[in-house]
């Protein structure tokens, strides 16, 4: 059992930054300004300053149009990545300083699903041998025979027949791919699981089967999701939180019902006026207009400037800092601060 305190988060984003190096070498960095030779680096701004918390049990989902850096904040966090500045904490314990050998304990709390289930599994190991190797590597004390009962029972979990386990992914579907991806997370029996896009590649028909699947495990193992999509359909089933990203920060967080029922940041309200919606009332379509600015040049004030309808001098030089509104929700927008947007 973890003796933690229950009021601390499992998880804390202090400031998370990620930038990526388009120059590395020397040439590349010389370029030809104003008719001087002058050496410059670029680098990819993917993540920009979040900060936010995972709660236990709960299931947080990051949203946002392709780009924005939800799968980058996915990767720091599960170790795959090295942040540029800030800081990651899990149980209270900072982990994104540690070494490799220094992450292993926490592989087996902390899992990742993958949103391609063609390339995520190994196409030279049966799914016997893909499932056994994560239990007898975190588990050598196991015996064999508990190690095959331990496969067995996590197939049946997730559906998949355990007869099955001399077979090859090729001969799997897409839908039964991701169940055996979720059961090999599932094998170590870990308390938070990051999903990244785990059905974008699925039919739709197999989509909510394998979100149901999720939402099972999470009820009857106790688990925290971190829930990576850009399906707001899919949020409003699966998510107890949201935080809404754009050009890699965080513009709005706040509970799943209070963000469908009154959004405030004028990219949120654009990203759920898209959501089909079989209701009379439900709002016209927000075309957004202008630019996006690139991740290698951002804007000087708030980065969705450019687009909103509700821009001034404030937000061209000065970047919105989030704050708490009256219902709980963090917003990150001069116009929300300053009571500009139309009701």
């Amino acid at each position: 059992m973890n003796d933690m305190n229950p009021a601390q988060p499992l998880l804390e984003l202090k400031g998370l930054e990620k930038r990526f190096e388009l120059d590395r070498g020397f040439l590349e960095t010389i370029k030809f300004r104003s008719g001087k030779i002058v050496r410059e680096r670029r680098e990819v701004h993917a993540v920009n300053n979040i900060s936010l918390n995972v709660e236990r049990g709960e299931a947080l989902c990051v949203v946002g149009e392709s780009g924005c850096g939800k799968s980058t904040v996915a990767r720091l966090i599960a170790g795959l990545l090295t942040p540029s500045g800030g800081e990651i904490h899990y149980e209270g314990e900072r982990i994104d300083n540690r070494s490799r050998h220094a992450m292993m304990p926490l592989r087996k709390k902390m899992q990742m699903i993958f949103q391609n289930p063609y390339a995520s599994l190994n196409p030279r190991m049966t799914i016997q041998q893909a499932l056994e190797e994560p239990v007898r590597y975190h588990n050598p004390e196991m015996s064999k025979s508990d190690v095959l009962e331990k496969v067995a029972t996590v197939m049946r979990s997730v559906g998949v027949d355990p007869s099955w386990a001399k077979r090859y992914p090729h001969e799997f579907s897409g839908g039964q791919r991701q169940r055996i991806a979720i059961a090999r997370a599932l094998t170590v029996d870990p308390e938070f699981i990051i999903a990244d896009e785990p059905i974008s590649a699925l039919d739709v028909s197999i989509q909510a089967q394998v979100l149901n699947l999720m939402l099972e495990a999470k009820n009857q193992r106790g688990l925290t999701y971190l829930f990576i999509t850009h399906d707001l359909s899919v949020v409003q089933h699966f998510g107890t939180r949201v935080a809404v990203l754009y050009l890699g920060s965080v513009c709005e967080l706040a509970d799943t019902a209070t963000l469908f029922e009154n959004p405030k940041h004028p990219y949120t309200k654009a990203l759920l006026s898209a959501v089909p919606q079989l209701k009379d009332d439900h709002p016209n379509h927000i075309r957004l207009k202008g630019e996006i600015p690139t991740p290698i040049n951002l804007p000087q004030g708030c980065p969705f400037e450019s687009r909103c309808a509700y821009a001034n001098d404030r937000c061209r030089v000065e970047q919105p800092r989030p704050l708490q509104q009256a219902d709980g929700s963090i917003v990150a927008c001069h116009a929300v601060e300053e009571d500009r947007l139309e009701s």
